[in-house]
């Protein structure tokens, strides 16, 4: 092992120890710290725009690195507010259901209702539900090799579908009134008590790093490369002798997984989950969130979607009439101006100029050849830089 290649194995073995200690160190603080800082309106408010960054995970992962532009993660996100909400309304005396059913005269519980009774069951369909449902929708549309903007236009397709079906399902799941939760109880406590939106809150925080850790290990490594190969020329990947759609199918199944996650996280601590979360402006507005904090950097997305439903909030507060028109303006400065994000802007833009203001020499990974001519110019270099 030459010293180029020891020293770029220490820069890497250092810089993963780094991110270890700030994930800790973040967590740490938002779990523990911040719930004595904020009030409970305000915590709770967080909490909620932490479980969409779960789903902003999910769309960098199939757009940032796979070059796949979902228009329908609403749906995923969706199908896991109604599995917890499912078992949230079980909650009951033996022999009881749902008031909702009575009010439109069913007299049994669907048979599709009675495994949500089990928590276990729940926990797990949470996000095998949406993953099945992802992986089913993805096979038939990467099996024939559709792509691009055909793709995102049968995602949103598929959006719109189970849209109108939940819509028009009363006597199931209570059609547009949705299924609500804050009333209910979760192990005997009150879903909308302090304490159940505490803990609701730190599990947020919990899977929001186990989240971010299984996109950053998907896109590390070999299968990082794979993905963003994919991403940059498919049909080169297929001429070295690799198959695509297996790799998408997989991205897609555990982005809608992701999503799903975070649809539970969120309608838990909102109070409510209705067939509006699959409107076709939450799919956008996911896409935003990734857009606006910088494709294909995981870090880019929570960034964005934190930063867009803190606006989101205070403009909806203020200038309710004024909202709609700061996120079209927003979407439009992003794709024009930056094209990469705030995280694209932050690489490209502040941190150079950082280096140069306080001196900092950027490391430039040097070929590790046996070559005397490579290596007189190595030489060459680390000379001109000192002087």
């Amino acid at each position: 092992m030459t010293a180029t290649s020891r020293l770029n194995r220490n820069f890497w073995t250092n810089r993963k120890t780094i991110e270890a200690i700030a994930i800790v160190a973040i967590a740490l603080f938002v779990m523990f710290a911040l719930p004595l800082m904020l009030s409970d309106f305000r915590l709770k408010l967080l909490g909620r725009f932490l479980s969409l960054t779960i789903a902003a995970l999910g769309i960098d992962l199939i757009w940032g690195y796979t070059g796949m532009l979902s228009l329908g993660h609403g749906l995923f996100f969706a199908l896991g507010g109604y599995a917890l909400a499912m078992h949230t309304n079980l909650q009951l005396p033996e022999g009881q259901m749902p008031e909702f059913f009575m009010l439109y005269g069913v007299s049994d519980l669907p048979i599709f209702w009675k495994p949500f009774v089990s928590f276990p069951f729940t926990a797990i369909a949470i996000f095998t539900i949406p993953a099945i449902i992802a992986g089913l929708l993805g096979y038939l549309i990467f099996r024939n090799r559709i792509r691009g903007v055909y793709f995102s236009i049968l995602t949103q397709a598929a959006l719109i579908v189970f849209f109108n079906f939940f819509n028009g399902q009363q006597k199931l799941i209570n059609g547009t009134n949705g299924l609500k939760t804050d009333t209910e109880t979760m192990f005997g406590v009150l879903m909308s008590s302090p304490e159940a939106q505490l803990a609701f809150f730190r599990v947020s925080v919990l899977l929001l790093i186990l989240g971010y850790l299984l996109c950053r290990w998907l896109t590390s490594g070999r299968f990082g490369r794979l993905l963003i190969a994919i991403r940059d020329d498919e049909s080169r990947v297929r001429f070295s002798g690799y198959d695509p759609t297996g790799f998408k199918v997989l991205v897609f199944a555990i982005s809608g997984a992701l999503a799903g996650v975070s649809g539970a996280l969120y309608t838990a601590q909102s109070g409510i989950i209705t067939p509006s979360a699959m409107e076709v402006s939450t799919s956008i507005e996911m896409v935003i969130w990734v857009a606006v904090g910088g494709r294909a950097t995981l870090v880019g997305a929570i960034i964005g979607t934190l930063i867009v439903s803190y606006a989101r909030t205070f403009l909806s507060e203020e200038f309710p009439a004024v909202w709609l028109f700061f996120q079209g303006a927003l979407f439009l400065i992003v794709v024009t101006a930056l094209p990469d994000g705030i995280m694209g802007l932050i690489r490209d833009k502040l941190w150079p100029f950082l280096q140069n203001r306080l001196g900092l020499t950027p490391m430039v990974p040097f070929p590790s050849l046996a070559n005397p001519e490579v290596e007189y110019e190595r030489q060459q270099f680390e000379s001109d830089e000192k002087s």
